[in-house]
């Protein structure tokens, strides 16, 4: 069994990351003690996400499987176009990430993180695995440090699947993991564009999601009269 989105958590804001993203790359000097100390941090990371999907309810991995294909089936039933499909399953699942930031912080033990990147293995390490089962790997950072790509060896939204050739590379099938990152993130104050770049189930090596920080919102309390 994997841990799974079997329902939403309290709505509500949570705490919020701390500050802008990284303004740039490190020194060629100090770029061994830069990638030492990053990979220190994924291991932390990656032991707290086994620690979060340890306090996690359970949901059969087939189960899961199945309920998601047959609302990804009624949904291309229901409207007949592709594109729609893909929007409306990144809405769906922008929905859910908005109420489960709470649930998140309550139980990974996960604090503010400093910049964009920390952020980026919080989501791939830690928020993947306590909710999904899974992890990914972080890659391809661009120079300024605020888009990076997430590779996920297993999706288990898709196993058991395969697309008929008039939906390969039409449906982004699990399109509702990206919409569930981009809730999340912008419930803690950070508006992002993420969307899947490759998919195994169009006969890719890899299932890519690319994951890009547009602004850093300022949080607005209003007028205190």
């Amino acid at each position: 069994a994997r841990g799974a989105w079997v329902g939403p958590g309290a709505g509500g804001p949570g705490r919020r990351f701390r500050g802008p993203p990284h303004p740039g790359l490190p020194s060629q000097s100090s770029a061994p003690l830069i990638g030492a100390m990053a990979r220190q941090g994924a291991d932390k990371y990656s032991k707290l996400g086994e620690a979060a999907f340890a306090k996690m309810e359970k949901v059969n991995a087939d189960i899961l499987c199945l309920t998601y294909g047959s609302l990804v089936t009624q949904l291309l039933r229901d409207t007949e176009d592709v594109d729609a499909v893909n929007a409306q399953l990144e809405k769906m699942g922008y929905r859910i990430g908005l109420r489960i930031v709470d649930e998140f912080l309550a139980k990974s033990g996960i604090g503010a993180c400093q910049d964009f990147r920390e952020t980026a293995d919080v989501v791939a390490r830690v928020a993947l695995r306590m909710f999904l089962g899974v992890s990914a790997e972080v890659v391809m950072w661009n120079k300024e440090l605020t888009a990076c790509s997430f590779v996920l060896p297993d999706n288990p939204l898709a196993e058991y699947v395969e697309l008929p050739a008039h939906l390969t590379n039409r449906l982004w099938y699990s399109n509702l993991l990206c919409g569930v990152v981009r809730g999340a993130l912008e419930q803690l104050q950070l508006r992002v564009e993420c969307r899947f770049q490759k998919d195994v189930l169009h006969g890719d090596e890899h299932n890519l999601i690319r994951l890009e920080l547009k602004e850093v919102m300022r949080e607005d309390y209003g007028d205190d009269d």
